[in-house]
């Protein structure tokens, strides 16, 4: 049975963890505010991106620079790689693993050469736990200044494989906000657009009767615009992660302020009647020893 000195330090041991976890919740939620106006930042960049892209295949004649579902101008599968974005840190629930067996159910029918890259050290470590070969990590911004680097530096890569032709697409993998503070798992096409983009921005209308029309060098102006484009993208789904990551810490530190407080209640009520039983016995000592002594003076009177 615990002493009241043990219960007294499980209780200071308690209090000190809940003033822990009532920060890590102060941090987490106003890190969610913070990646969500940057995500909202971005969306007139992106609209300005989409416009540009829609209104150049426009004037080239042509709907969309996608390959049609169903072809394939290379023999054999395709090659692809998956971008996953995890976390660095713990307490965030399930959402590194969840997010790791999404890709692996998504890539498992996959046939041709596939590269994964990941974002965060402790998604790669599940990938390869589930027996996936991660062929490239990059660490995770501990910032929102810290994104633009990243993005650089996938971007950089992404060049890279492109001159060699050695990858037929890229998709990205990662946490995506839902309303009513919840997120699920996404997966989405980064490059080449897909028939979704197509639809999604085929209806986007040019913003003044004036139709655009390309002046200059047109491969330059193209390639401009799909490097903006996948910009905004990876940047986007960093911000989304990022935000995600918070929202599962809060909802992680929220059910353990309520254990930690359903602890200290049961050690409360155990403390408390441990110490009136204590109390109880030191009265019942008092008593019973004057009540002796009481009877031992009328003996001797």
């Amino acid at each position: 049975m615990d002493s009241l000195e043990s219960l007294t330090r499980q209780i200071t041991g308690a209090k000190e963890l809940n003033s822990i976890v009532r920060t890590m919740k102060a941090m987490a939620a106003a890190n969610i505010g913070q990646y969500e106006r940057a995500m909202e930042s971005l969306g007139d960049y992106w609209a300005n991106v989409s416009w540009g892209l829609v209104a150049y295949l426009k004037y080239i004649g042509l709907e969309s620079p996608i390959v049609k579902q169903g072809e394939n101008p290379k023999k054999g599968p395709k090659s692809i790689c998956a971008i996953v974005f995890g976390s660095d840190q713990g307490f965030v629930g399930q959402f590194n693993d969840a997010l790791s067996e999404y890709v692996q159910e998504s890539l498992s029918a996959h046939e041709g050469k596939m590269e994964i890259w990941t974002v965060g050290v402790r998604v790669p470590l599940l990938l390869k736990d589930r027996g996936m070969t991660v062929t490239k990590e990059f660490n995770l911004p501990n910032s929102i200044h810290a994104i633009t680097a990243l993005i650089g530096s996938i971007l950089l890569q992404i060049e890279e494989n492109h001159e060699n032709g050695s990858i037929d697409e890229y998709y990205l993998f990662h946490n995506h906000l839902e309303k009513e503070g919840s997120y699920r798992q996404e997966k989405s096409r980064l490059f080449p657009l897909d028939v979704k983009w197509q639809q999604e921005n085929g209806r986007l209308k040019w913003p003044s009767p004036k139709q655009p029309e390309v002046i200059g060098d047109s491969a330059r102006l193209i390639g401009s615009l799909i490097r903006e484009y996948l910009f905004v993208s990876l940047y986007k789904t960093c911000t989304e992660s990022l935000a995600c990551e918070n929202l599962s810490r809060l909802n992680a530190m929220q059910r353990a302020e309520k254990n930690i407080e359903e602890l200290l209640d049961d050690i409360g009520h155990t403390y408390h009647r441990l110490r009136q039983s204590s109390i109880d016995e030191e009265l019942f000592d008092v008593v019973s020893g004057f009540t002796a002594l009481k009877k031992d003076r009328k003996l001797g009177g």
